[in-house]
Formats: C-alpha cells, sequence, structure tokens
C-alpha cells in the first residue's frame, strides 16, 4: 500500500483490515487517484472543517481521512465508515 507519496500509520491497518472486500478494492482504486491524480473528481478531497485532516470518498459511505505532511504527500490515518469518522 506505501508508494513515494504515501504513508500509513500503524492504526490504520487496523481499520483497514476490517473493511469488507468490496471496500478494499474501491479503496485501492481511489488510493491510485489520490497519488496520480488527486484533482480526480470521484476523490471529493477536502479538508475536515476545524482539522488539520482531509478527507477522501472511498464511496458514499467509506471515507479515507489522513493529513498532508512535508515531502509525504499523504499520511494516511483512518479508512472506514462516515460515521465512525464523525467520532474521531
Amino acid at each position: 500500500m506505501n508508494d513515494p507519496v504515501t504513508e500509513v500509520t500503524t492504526k490504520f491497518f487496523e481499520y483497514y483490515d476490517q473493511l469488507p472486500t468490496d471496500i478494499k478494492k474501491k479503496f485501492k482504486k481511489q488510493l491510485t487517484h489520490l497519488t496520480h491524480n488527486p484533482k480526480h473528481q470521484s476523490l471529493q478531497m477536502h479538508q475536515i472543517e476545524g482539522s488539520a485532516y482531509w478527507e477522501f470518498y472511498v464511496d458514499s459511505g467509506y471515507r479515507c481521512v489522513f493529513k498532508r505532511q512535508g515531502t509525504i504527500r499523504y499520511e494516511l490515518h483512518y479508512v472506514g465508515t462516515h460515521g465512525l469518522i464523525d467520532k474521531l
């Protein structure tokens, strides 16, 4: 999952491992968009209001939360349902 423009936190894998198989497949597709075309319309990438975190859509019910970091463009922190993100 790591490539030159993304890093993942250890905690991220705990969330990722719990995803349904179809969501993992969608996530991988969106991660490709993030690393090659972060303005891709399906990502709907935006900063989370009032925080240093950003998110992109995996699909209508799942999101990925990340931070932008120095030379590492994206540091992935969380992937899961939108409702769980609201509780973070």
